[in-house]
């Protein structure tokens, strides 16, 4: 197969071009940090409580009346779980969709904006859950997550269109960076009125779901700067088909996953993706109740962690990417997983109620994180055959949440055999290894040979 060279702009205009896209990572991830990892999931859960219990349950006296959701009995706190688990679900079978919608498409920009704000108008609604309304709450943490997994499918697409194969690196990496920054500035911000909230003369829900509305506000609103800076182009290499757009889109999809097998490579990358991604998301994930519960080490210091690990990450961004650019995206991914083994390793030997300790190991995991995660988005950038961008992109975005379940559900399942969070912790390994024994068999200049793409002057 023939390397075919993707129509890039002038380098003036690209630059452009990728300036405004980066401010879409740092719209969504106001969304990620504030709504999904912090405030929202724990608010959610206290709402189903109220409207269980009548109050929300303590330690000391938990809510054991559960909720009846489609005739099915479900405990008030694992509801923010049991939507998650769903949205995940959803999104594997929904995403491949959007993909081949957005690559027939003429106006992908539109497509990302659509998405984009729907789910933005979905988090800043979320002010309005309060009392016992837990099926608002739902409903919208079901939009908010299908509407951020479906733009980001556009978003990793566009990659593709603004940036030759030796930017990417680069261009990822700086997106990344800005993502970090942004949502650990807004998280700042919220952490800061929660915590504060009495000096305000506010409640704590009020407090939470002021925050939520700001989320909300703020993907929308940065989402006009990649709206306004991008511009759309004609679709590449569509697949002759019949009928309406849908199912002519549909259609393509099919065709799509029929011809994967001639990417073995491609689909190499996906697999190990699929185990060092779940991995790195099951440690973020256990962070929260292995320093509460394991080490004994209070809010604050979660807190602290959080954030230190938000803006830490927008170094390790930018200096992956440096690095990168010297040595390769896919040798540094596995160097950077073997930092990834050497984190977990520490994380098993950490001291009880040591709180510097904590901190030394948030910074490692800041430092190697947005490597990784901007990193593996490139390089696999490299290996989708032009035309096909945002479809392959929502095969990334599957294996990132359809498989997310895979390392906590181990997490959980040696703790309960062992009844410590150390082994389980330790356990994690393996999913490092695996991922970085399936990198190590990628053969990066086959799979971008095979894709047809022009190869970067270093991979």
């Amino acid at each position: 197969m023939t390397a075919t060279t993707a129509s890039h702009p002038d380098s003036a205009a690209r630059l452009r071009e990728q300036r405004a896209w980066y401010f879409y990572d740092w719209a969504n991830s106001a969304y990620v940090t504030t709504v999904l990892t912090v405030l929202f999931s724990p608010y959610l859960a206290s709402i189903a409580e109220t409207a269980a219990c009548g109050a929300p349950g303590t330690p000391e006296n938990p809510c054991t009346t559960n909720l009846r959701v489609l005739g099915l009995p479900l405990s008030p706190g694992s509801l923010p779980l049991y939507v998650i688990t769903a949205t995940t679900l959803l999104s594997a079978l929904f995403l491949p969709v959007v993909g081949a919608i957005a690559d027939r498409s003429h106006h992908k920009k539109h497509v990302l904006g659509g998405f984009a704000w729907v789910g933005a108008a979905a988090a800043a609604s979320m002010v309005f859950v309060a009392g016992t309304n837990w099926q608002l709450g739902v409903a919208l943490l079901f939009v908010g997550n299908v509407c951020l997994a479906s733009s980001l499918v556009v978003y990793d697409a566009i990659l593709c269109e603004i940036a030759t194969a030796d930017e990417r690196d680069r261009v990822s990496s700086r997106g990344w960076a800005l993502g970090y920054l942004g949502g650990g500035l807004l998280l700042v911000v919220n952490l800061g009125l929660v915590q504060g909230h009495a000096v305000l003369g506010l409640s704590t829900d009020t407090a939470v779901r002021i925050s939520l509305l700001s989320a909300g506000l703020w993907w929308g609103a940065f989402t006009l700067i990649p709206f306004l800076g991008l511009r759309n182009r004609p679709p590449v290499a569509v697949v002759p088909e019949h009928g309406r757009f849908v199912r002519q889109s549909v259609g393509q999809l099919l065709t799509t996953l029929r011809e994967a097998r001639a990417y073995p490579m491609t689909l190499l990358f996906l697999a190990a993706y699929l185990f060092f991604n779940d991995g790195v998301q099951t440690v973020i994930y256990a962070s929260s109740v292995y320093i509460a519960s394991q080490l004994g080490l209070g809010q604050t210091v979660l807190i602290a962690t959080i954030l230190l690990v938000q803006f830490v990450a927008f170094g390790g961004a930018l200096l992956f990417g440096r690095i990168a650019g010297r040595f390769g995206s896919r040798h540094t991914i596995l160097v950077a997983l073997w930092v990834w083994v050497a984190v977990v390793v520490a994380a098993y030997f950490l001291p009880a109620r040591q709180v510097a300790p904590v901190l030394l190991l948030g910074v490692a995991i800041g430092l190697v994180l947005g490597g990784t995660q901007a990193l593996s988005r490139s390089l696999y950038s490299q290996f989708v055959p032009r035309g096909r961008e945002a479809e392959y992109f929502s095969l990334y975005q599957t294996c990132e949440r359809g498989t997310s379940w895979l390392g906590t559900l181990v997490f959980g399942v040696v703790h309960q055999l062992t009844h410590s969070y150390r082994p389980a912790i330790i356990a994690l390994i393996a999913f490092f290894v695996v991922g970085f024994v399936l990198l190590a068999r990628v053969d990066p200049h086959r799979a971008i040979r095979d894709a047809g793409n022009e190869p970067p002057t270093v991979i």
